[in-house]
């Protein structure tokens, strides 16, 4: 079975209410890469997803995001959940991890409300990305280029608005997070 992501550490950056499917099917994906996930959160022990229009599951804390660097991770995975995201932008943790990902050009993959995580002031120069209209303004004040498509490549930052490009957005994190760990592995 082919383990492109072997040896390569993926940081999913959560709060209690996140969007359950956000986290699970790249989760699941990525794990069959040979990828290791680890959830971060502000939570302690565990955190609580969203599922449909109610809480979901359960989900381990691996770490507390005031306890790690974006160093400690090869990529980055944002799924979105309006309570998450706002409790996640309060954090100048999130705001340091996410910068520094930014910052290194390493792989992001931001999915919904997940994407406003990015709208970091001056991080983005250079960046497109699609975003949900309430959030566009915003993103475009940090620099960033925004796209009317419902998914968005750029080098290593994949964006998508929301579950119905969740199976394409899949897709794209698994082929785009294999590349850069195989151009990297090549340098």
């Amino acid at each position: 079975m082919d383990q492109p992501l072997a040896g390569k550490s993926i940081a999913i950056l959560v709060a209690n209410g996140f969007e359950e499917l956000e986290m699970t099917e790249p989760q699941r994906a990525l794990l069959k890469t040979g990828a290791t996930l680890r959830t971060i959160s502000p939570e302690q022990g565990l955190v609580n997803g969203w599922h449909g229009k109610s809480w979901g599951h359960y989900f381990p804390v691996d770490k507390q995001v005031g306890e790690v660097l974006g160093a400690d991770y090869d990529m980055l995975l944002l799924p979105g959940g309006e309570r998450s995201v706002t409790k996640l932008q309060q954090s100048a943790h999130t705001r340091r991890i996410v910068g520094h990902f930014l910052d290194a050009g390493k792989p992001i993959a931001a999915i919904d409300q997940g994407i406003q995580l990015l709208a970091i002031p001056g991080k983005l120069k250079g960046r497109t990305l699609t975003a949900p209209e309430a959030v566009r303004a915003e993103l475009e004040a940090a620099g960033g280029k925004i796209s009317d498509e419902a998914l968005v490549v750029d080098n290593v930052t994949i964006t998508a608005l929301g579950h119905d490009e969740l199976a394409a957005f899949v897709e794209q994190v698994v082929k785009v997070f294999s590349e850069a760990a195989a151009v990297r592995k090549a340098a």
